[in-house]
C-alpha cells in the first residue's frame, strides 16, 4: 500500500526538513535572476550574461567531491543551519549598492558553492526522519518543490526583479536562506555526527565514499541510472534554437523550456503518491530506459504541439530518478552518505553539462531536431544495460545503511 502525502507531513521534522529546501530553492533561482540582470545591466553582452548564469553550475562540480563529506564529519543539523546562514549573508552582500559585478561573481559562487553540503546532509538525515515507504514519498515530496521552484523560479524571478529592482530581489533571496536557517534549527532535532570519521581528510572521504560505491553492484547501477540524465536534458537546453527551426515566439520558447520539468512534476507526483514500493522497484529499469524513447521521435521534426507533448512525457518519465536517489541514499552506510551524495551529484552535473555540449556540437552539423533524437537513442542504448543490470542483481532495496 502507497504512503500519502499526508502521512510524511505528519512529521515536525519533515516539515521543517521540506520547507527549508523549498525555501532554498527558491532562493537559488531569486539570485541566478537577479544576477543575470544585473551582469547584462552592467555589461550589456549578452555573452557575460550567460556565462555568468552558468557560473551557479560550476561549483557543484567541486562542492560534491570537496564538502560533501562534510555532512558525514559534523553534526547535520549544524552543517545545513551554518551554510544557509553563511549564504544569507553572502547575498546580502551582494545586494550592496555599488558592488563590482566582479565581486558579485565572487560571492555568487561561494554561494553555489555551499549548496553542496546542505543537499549532502538533508539526504543523509532525512532516513533517520522517515523510514520505509515514508522515505520514498517524503523524498518524491522534496523533488516535487525542487522541480516546481524550477518551473517556477524564472518567473517569480523576474516578476520580482521587475518589481522590487535585482537589490530587492537579492535581499528577498538572502531573507530564503535566513528563514531556511532558522527553520533547520529549529524544527530538527539534534543528532551526533557519524562516529569514527572527525579525523578523515577530503581526499580519505572521496577515497572511501569511491569503494563503497564501485564495491557494490547496485549502487555503481543506481549511480549509472542518475547519470543517465546527460541524455535528457538536452531538449531543455536547445529549446531556444529549436524554437528558432519550428519560426516560433519566445512565449512558445518559454513553453518549451518548462515542458521536461512540468512533466516532472507530474510523474513524481504519480509515483510518489499513487505507486507502491514495490511497483517503483520494478519500474526503475523500464523507465530509465523509457525516459529518453520519446526523443527520438524529434527525427520526424514534429511540430511544436507534439513536441511538447514528448517533452512533458520524456520529463514524466525522468520521475524514476526518485526511486534511484531514494535507493542509492538508502545503500549507502550512513557515516559515508554525505560523500557518496556529493560525489554523484557532480558526475551527475559533468555528465550534462558534457550531453549538451556534445548536443550543441552535433545540432551544428545535423540540425537541431536530429541532435535531439540522437541524444534520446544513445539515452536508450546506455539504459538498456542498466536497466538488464538492475533486473538481474534483484529487485529488492539496497542493504540500508539508515542508522
Amino acid at each position: 500500500m502507497s504512503v500519502t502525502f499526508r502521512q510524511v507531513f505528519a512529521s515536525g521534522e519533515y516539515r521543517a526538513l521540506w520547507s527549508a529546501t523549498a525555501l532554498s530553492d527558491v532562493g537559488d533561482q531569486l539570485a541566478r535572476v537577479a544576477v543575470s540582470v544585473i551582469a547584462y545591466e552592467t555589461t550589456s553582452s549578452v555573452a557575460l550574461t550567460a556565462a555568468t548564469y552558468a557560473l551557479t553550475f560550476v561549483p557543484a562540480l567541486l562542492g560534491g567531491p570537496l564538502l560533501g563529506g562534510v555532512a558525514d564529519r559534523l553534526p547535520r543539523r549544524e552543517v545545513m543551519f551554518a551554510c544557509d546562514l553563511a549564504r544569507a549573508g553572502l547575498v546580502a552582500l551582494m545586494a550592496a549598492p555599488g558592488i563590482p559585478l566582479a565581486v558579485i561573481c565572487v560571492l555568487l559562487f561561494a554561494v553555489h558553492l555551499l549548496e553542496a553540503p546542505v543537499r549532502a546532509s538533508y539526504s543523509a538525515v532525512l532516513p533517520h526522519i522517515l523510514d520505509g515507504g515514508r522515505y520514498v514519498t517524503g523524498l518524491s515530496a522534496i523533488q516535487l518543490a525542487s522541480q516546481s521552484a524550477r518551473l517556477l523560479g524564472f518567473t517569480l524571478g523576474g516578476v520580482a526583479v521587475a518589481t522590487i529592482q535585482p537589490s530587492g530581489a537579492l535581499l528577498l533571496d538572502a531573507a530564503t536562506f535566513l528563514a531556511a536557517a532558522l527553520i533547520v534549527r529549529l524544527g530538527l532535532a539534534a543528532r551526533p555526527a557519524p562516529e569514527g570519521l572527525s579525523g578523515d581528510s577530503p581526499l580519505r572521504s572521496i577515497a572511501a565514499a569511491v569503494r563503497v560505491v564501485t564495491a557494490d553492484p547496485r549502487l555503481r547501477l543506481l549511480a549509472a541510472s542518475a547519470w543517465l540524465a546527460g541524455f535528457y536534458a538536452v531538449p531543455t537546453a536547445l529549446a531556444v534554437p529549436y524554437a528558432g527551426d519550428l519560426g516560433v515566439g519566445s512565449g512558445a520558447t518559454g513553453l518549451l523550456m518548462a515542458a521536461g520539468p512540468a512533466g516532472a512534476v507530474a510523474g513524481v507526483l504519480v509515483l510518489g503518491r499513487w505507486v507502491s514500493p514495490a511497483a517503483r522497484q520494478a519500474l526503475l529499469g523500464p523507465l530509465a530506459v523509457a525516459t529518453s524513447l520519446p526523443l527520438t521521435a524529434m527525427a520526424l521534426r514534429p511540430g511544436l504541439v507534439v513536441t511538447l507533448l514528448l517533452w512533458v512525457m520524456a520529463g514524466a518519465l525522468s520521475a524514476y530518478q526518485v526511486i534511484a536517489n531514494a535507493e542509492f541514499v538508502r545503500g549507502v552506510p550512513d557515516e559515508r552518505r554525505g560523500q557518496a551524495v556529493g560525489l554523484v551529484g557532480s558526475v551527475l552535473v559533468a555528465v550534462q553539462g558534457i550531453g549538451i555540449a556534445v548536443a550543441g556540437a552535433v545540432a551544428e552539423l545535423t540540425g537541431t531536431a536530429t541532435a535531439i533524437a540522437l541524444s534520446g537513442a544513445a539515452g536508450v542504448a546506455a539504459a538498456l544495460p542498466i536497466a538488464i543490470g538492475w533486473h538481474t542483481a534483484g529487485r529488492s532495496p539496497a542493504k540500508s545503511g539508515a542508522g
